[in-house]
């Protein structure tokens, strides 16, 4: 098959859409190209720079006419790091492109062709990030640096403000490498395995402003530590918790299992609605926690739970939702997979004083397997949050089985999200489909589901 493009070859094209990733598609003869950066409507100049079988990538030489959207991009470095890749779009047409990409999906693949609901925005989209994960590395002349990785490289970008990462988080960071420079402690090479000082990880409670600085090593213990934390914590009234996490594995994975506290209890406090939480090191909590909130209040809300109620709260973290579901339900079972997210989501529940809750850590599919085959406990409504791969198939028959009259769908993935709804939907009605804006400008999107078993589905009687 003759491909009507070649590489490093010029084209005109006009942008017909978006993807998923807010890359610009453009069509050559029916042909598919990627273009990152650009938007649906603008007509540019691209250079091919990939081709392959079905489709082709391209980037801009020069935009001939643009969208009324394009706008001036207020980050340096967002192009390079990855991180938020719509910075050049008008902030109302983000949320616009992703109640589009939601409806895309509902209208390609389910029975059901609901109007999606416009994306629930936020009142300021920057600076919302309360976890701060930046490697550290050395610049040319062999100071320490801080920043974020190139994207797809592990290139250092040094930073000196992130748009989307709380900014007293970032200006502690770089006090910890000026500290680090300071009292000249090693910074770990990858490649060599050597060195101490891997990464800088901030917890900041939004509401409680309390702040957790981790220093993750190569090791068993930090020189200068009391200098280090005396220096911070006179600058920094807000620092609760000073913790080394220690990481010797080769690996990617930015955080190891053990965490030595320096100062504070190991963990920091913070708010969501009426509820407190503990944020420990290593422990799962939203990283936006103003739409975290707006989240589990429209799902909550939606879902119209009654005191009668038998909750199931699948993929539960650290109880958060379970939480939220607790004040209106009989009864939340939350379940986990990860054993330390459990013990924390136990801990918050008595914190909380939230006695109509129970806490179970173990693999989804075989827990509720077990509760409802084994322990007869038959939910009335089941609420999941499950990772970016969806439902796995043993649960969604087991949901089928079962028949709750409401199943509650939050999910962080569209594509997974419809699919699994597809299977649902013949037996559920499929009453409202919510996107909800937790990543301001990044092409990420989060969305609430709300089903309703259709009337007459729902037996009175399961025989196992």
């Amino acid at each position: 098959m003759v491909k009507p493009v070649e590489k490093n070859k010029e084209y005109i094209v006009e942008i017909i859409d978006n993807g998923f990733e807010g890359e610009g598609i453009a069509k050559i003869d029916g042909f598919t190209i990627f273009i990152p950066n650009a938007i649906k409507g603008e007509r540019i100049k691209i250079l091919i720079v990939k081709v392959l079988s079905s489709h082709a990538f391209g980037i801009i030489v020069e935009i001939l006419e643009k969208s009324k959207h394009r706008v001036e991009e207020d980050c340096t470095t967002y192009k390079r790091c990855g991180g938020c890749n719509l910075r050049h779009i008008d902030y109302e047409e983000t949320l616009n492109m992703k109640q589009r990409v939601v409806q895309n999906l509902v209208n390609k693949s389910l029975k059901n062709k609901i109007e999606v609901k416009p994306t629930w925005g936020m009142g300021n989209p920057y600076y919302y990030r309360n976890k701060l994960q930046f490697p550290v590395g050395k610049d040319k002349d062999g100071n320490a640096i801080v920043g974020v990785f190139a994207n797809r490289t592990h290139e250092i970008i040094q930073l000196e403000e992130c748009m989307i990462q709380e900014r007293q988080a970032t200006q502690i960071a770089k006090d910890v490498v000026n500290l680090i420079n300071k009292y000249k402690i090693s910074v770990y090479d990858e490649k060599n395995q050597t060195g101490l000082i891997r990464h800088i990880v901030i917890k900041t409670g939004f509401r409680s402003r309390e702040v957790m600085v981790i220093i993750v090593i190569n090791g068993e213990a930090l020189p200068f530590q009391n200098e280090i934390v005396k220096e911070l914590t006179e600058k920094y009234n807000e620092i609760a918790s000073v913790v080394l996490n220690v990481n010797n594995k080769n690996t990617n994975v930015i955080l190891g299992e053990k965490n030595i506290s320096i100062i504070g209890n190991g963990y920091i406090e913070d708010f969501l609605g009426e509820y407190s939480f503990k944020i420990s090191p290593l422990s799962f909590y939203q990283v936006n926690p103003v739409q975290a909130e707006a989240l589990y209040n429209i799902a909550i809300e939606n879902t119209e739970i009654s005191k009668q109620d038998i909750v199931f709260d699948l993929y539960c973290g650290i109880g958060t939702i379970t939480l939220f579901a607790s004040k209106y339900a009989k009864k939340v079972y939350g379940v986990e997979i990860v054993e330390q997210a459990i013990k924390d989501a136990k801990e918050n529940a008595k914190m909380n004083n939230v006695e109509n809750v129970e806490f179970i850590a173990g693999d989804t599919e075989q827990i509720l397997t077990d509760l409802i085959e084994t322990k007869i406990i038959i939910p009335d409504i089941v609420i999941v949050d499950p990772p970016r791969r969806g439902l796995d198939n043993t649960t969604i028959k087991n949901i089928l089985k079962i028949k709750p009259k409401k199943v509650t769908y939050i999910s962080c993935n569209p594509a997974t999200l419809i699919r699994d709804l597809s299977l649902l939907e013949d037996l559920y009605e499929i009453k409202m489909i919510q996107p909800v804006d937790m990543f301001p400008y990044t092409s990420h999107v989060e969305t609430i589901a709300i089903l309703k078993i259709k009337s007459k589905q729902r037996g009175d009687l399961i025989v196992f």
